[in-house]
């Protein structure tokens, strides 16, 4: 077995000589993004390099694929399954106008990959080729799968397809990275326990007979209802949760009417429902309409709530944290690990983690002293030594967690 230096000194020499064609995949991506359930080019793309180094790829329907990495080993008696840690990347772009200036930017009108799944996708699969190489020399103890899965940005997400095929029936771990524009290039963020939200669609419509404005208490007034509800509903959910849980009830679109003069006949707020925490949701769910009901009531309006649910929290495993974390210090150096925040924001790798065991870590993408970004902006830049951070990284991860799951 190799010791930690060497299996990092490995890691090291095997990502540096990938390291220029892993900066040129991904800007071959970032110039050719696709949206969810859509991405058959880049799908081909990550599919055919994972074949030239002589991985068996699966592929799924429309698109999204997998690929195993075998140590070589037998796994012992007919009764010892192998054991299988899993990595995941994200192929999809989402549908805004790129406005970077890159030389690389998005050939595709409308459509851009502002959320770094390019630099997912190119971290995951320089990590799948470090692994198979030291997996061809015996230092590898676990097998390892490689899932690059379509469709993260669409809710409930592609993760739930892909569950659907069996992906993890035989995975014991499985880890993942995301970009994060607030943290420098080099380092790497993790938490245990929730670092993202559950994240639900609340769509709330509301209906009377309508009227002239000078008339308004012959009608119910919608317009004035529907202030209540995007006042109130908030503030009394507030007060009904444990604010510890994170609940959070943010209205994005109010919709009624189309005269100064005219109370429409019926209105519509839209807005997402986010707890990070998983039993809070639920209660959180189940209060909605009874708040929303309630608040409305005085105004004489009918009322209908509609609740879509997402993804649940991405719910970091102790374990599974504490070997990035490990992994993290061996591969990038002991100041390369900071604890990432939580936040309100929506991930479906989520869906995997109500299967098996596993954690995320945010990873830095930030230039050193640069401009600060955020995701989902069209002018989102990420310094690319975070494609060789995340090989590196993810490489280490999975090795490290094969050896676990051995010991």
């Amino acid at each position: 077995m190799l010791t930690s230096a060497d299996l990092t000194a490995q890691i090291h020499s095997l990502t540096d000589a990938l390291l220029e064609e892993l900066v040129d995949f991904r800007r071959d991506l970032h110039a050719h993004p696709e949206l969810g359930f859509t991405e058959h080019r880049t799908t081909e793309k990550v599919a055919a390099r994972l074949e030239a180094a002589g991985l068996k790829v699966h592929r799924f329907s429309p698109t999204g694929l997998a690929a195993d990495i075998d140590p070589g080993t037998e796994p012992g008696p007919a009764t010892r399954r192998r054991r299988r840690v899993a990595l995941r990347a994200d192929l999809d772009a989402l549908p805004m106008q790129e406005a970077t200036g890159l030389p690389f930017s998005s050939t595709v009108p409308g459509v851009t990959h502002a959320c770094g799944h390019d630099v997912h996708t190119t971290a995951v699969l320089g990590a799948g080729l470090v692994l198979a190489d030291l997996a061809r020399h015996g230092a590898l103890d676990s097998a390892v799968r490689l899932i690059f899965q379509p469709a993260e940005e669409i809710q409930p997400g592609g993760a739930l397809d892909l569950l659907e095929t069996g992906v993890l029936e035989d995975v014991d771990r499985i880890f993942a990275v995301h970009c994060d524009p607030k943290v420098p290039v080099g380092q790497v963020g993790t938490r245990i326990g929730p670092i993202t939200s559950a994240s639900d669609t609340v769509t709330v419509t509301l209906s009377s007979s309508g009227g002239h404005t000078s008339r308004p208490h012959l009608t119910g007034d919608i317009v004035y209802a529907l202030g209540l509800v995007a006042t109130a509903t908030p503030a009394l959910l507030g007060r009904r949760l444990d604010p510890r849980s994170g609940a959070n009830l943010t209205w994005g679109s109010v919709r009624a009417g189309s005269a100064a003069n005219a109370i429409p006949t019926t209105g519509t707020i839209t807005g997402t429902l986010r707890c990070l925490d998983a039993r809070t949701r639920d209660r959180a769910e189940a209060l909605l309409e009874e708040l929303i009901t309630q608040v409305v009531a005085p105004t004489g309006v009918e009322v209908e709530v509609n609740l879509v649910r997402g993804v649940p929290p991405v719910d970091n495993d102790e374990g599974s944290t504490r070997i990035m974390d490990e992994a993290a210090r061996a591969v990038l150096g002991p100041d390369a690990l900071v604890l990432t925040e939580q936040s309100l924001g929506g991930e479906d790798f989520g869906w995997y983690l109500t299967r098996t065991i596993g954690a995320m870590a945010r990873l830095g993408v930030r230039s050193p002293g640069g401009r600060s970004y955020d995701l989902h902006r069209p002018d989102l830049i990420v310094d690319e030594a975070a494609i060789g951070v995340g090989a590196r990284f993810l490489a280490r991860v999975a090795a490290d967690a094969s050896r676990d799951l051995q010991s």
